[in-house]
């Protein structure tokens, strides 16, 4: 391949993996657009990377969250973009109070919610999928956990899209910039808004339980509790939003599916394991290098920016077979859509959870899901795979 590859570009962004294909091939390391970061697509160098904190920095991510028009962002103080020895002070914070525990008590509120949005999508027949369920569930969930203003739900995803959405802004384009930074604005002054709140009123919700998290005697700072707080509800929404916006696309184009899965619901966690690995909701992480490393057979300058394709990564033929193809019962270990290592998803349990409520609460209630014709449209990130719509037309059972 001569041109470098544009990530943002409407052939990209509409189907990637064909190209993806051509990379893993051709150019397994190589310079993209836009800034010609080098992009990791063969799961080999991914998982390379992601195993070496100490040559492949998180702080990789700091650029694509934090652009100079837009200054500071939250998001680009949170653990998700810290290396050792910081990140493990954070995250075993986080996790006194993050806990499997704290996401299997949600499940009775996830089914309760989960079947009144069914009912309302089987009375209306006719719905955008992502508005009548993806969004709404999640959104509910992560409200619920940290004890938030059911009103504000619909802004969250609002304010989650904006976030999503920092690495494909273009430097001239002023009108999506000053958005991006009025939600950024917004965010914070709210979320500390809650914990001064809760600081007041202590509950039983995550925010209070992040208050009181402890090691060694120390505490989250103010600004770490606001780092995780955007972390939460951008990463906690976006995963699930578009996990559950992926599945129905895939089971209206493949009605043999959804036959298959209401004559055997054991077979869901699969489903949503393979939904993962072959449409995957995150599909791209960075790094930056800290010294001159070779990957691939690729020489790469320190603070060299990497940008690990995580979506190729998962249909790599040297990891897993066929993997073009939608397989459902696949054995093979698949999935890189959480992450690997120090930085594997603490959410990853919920958006699971959340997935599995929504999808029992829909397939035995529908005989078929079908959609128009005309191509999906996606949102042109770098980082995520996620529709824009997706109008369905629901035949109940």
């Amino acid at each position: 391949m001569s041109a470098r590859v544009n990530l943002l570009s409407p052939e990209f962004v509409a189907d990637p993996y064909p190209i993806l294909a051509g990379l893993r091939r051709d150019a397994p390391v190589c310079q993209v657009e836009p800034g010609g970061v080098w992009a990791v697509t063969r799961h080999a160098d991914v998982m390379s990377v992601l195993k070496n904190p100490q040559l492949f920095s998180s702080e990789g991510l700091v650029r694509s969250m934090e652009p100079s028009w837009l200054g500071y962002n939250p998001l680009a103080r949170s653990m998700l973009v810290m290396d050792p020895p910081r990140h493990g002070r954070s995250r075993a914070l986080i996790s006194r109070a993050f806990t499997s525990t704290t996401v299997a008590r949600l499940e009775p509120f996830l089914r309760t919610t989960a079947e009144r949005l069914v009912d309302a999508l089987l009375e209306r027949r006719e719905v955008d999928f992502l508005q009548a369920l993806a969004l709404p569930l999640p959104a509910a969930a992560i409200g619920h956990l940290m004890g938030l203003d059911a009103s504000l739900y619909s802004r969250f995803k609002h304010w989650s899209d904006h976030l999503a959405a920092i690495s494909a802004i273009s430097a001239t384009d002023l009108e999506q910039q000053q958005q991006v930074q009025r939600t950024v604005q917004e965010m914070e002054g709210y979320l500390k808004e809650v914990l001064e709140h809760r600081r007041r009123h202590p509950g039983d919700d995550l925010v209070s339980g992040l208050l009181e998290a402890r090691v060694e005697g120390e505490a989250l700072s103010e600004a770490e509790l606001v780092a995780f707080l955007f972390l939460l509800l951008a990463a906690g929404l976006e995963t699930t939003v578009n996990l559950l916006g992926n599945a129905a696309l895939i089971l209206a184009d493949r009605p043999e599916l959804l036959e298959r899965l209401r004559a055997e619901p054991r077979l869901l966690g699969s489903f949503i394991e393979e939904v993962l690995r072959y449409e995957s909701p995150a599909q791209a992480t960075f790094r930056l290098t800290t010294a001159e490393t070779e990957l691939g057979g690729v020489k790469l300058p320190q603070h060299s920016v990497l940008i690990l394709l995580l979506g190729s990564a998962c249909r790599d033929e040297q990891y897993v077979s066929d993997g073009e193809r939608f397989v459902l019962g696949r054995k093979e270990p698949a999935n890189l859509p959480f992450g690997h290592g120090i930085h594997f998803c603490l959410g990853a349990p919920l958006a699971r959870l959340e997935a599995r409520v929504a999808l029992e609460a829909l397939l035995p209630r529908i005989q078929g899901l079908s959609r128009r014709p005309e191509a999906p449209r996606w949102h042109p990130s770098i980082q995520i795979r996620g529709l824009v719509r997706l109008p369905v037309q629901v035949v109940p059972a």
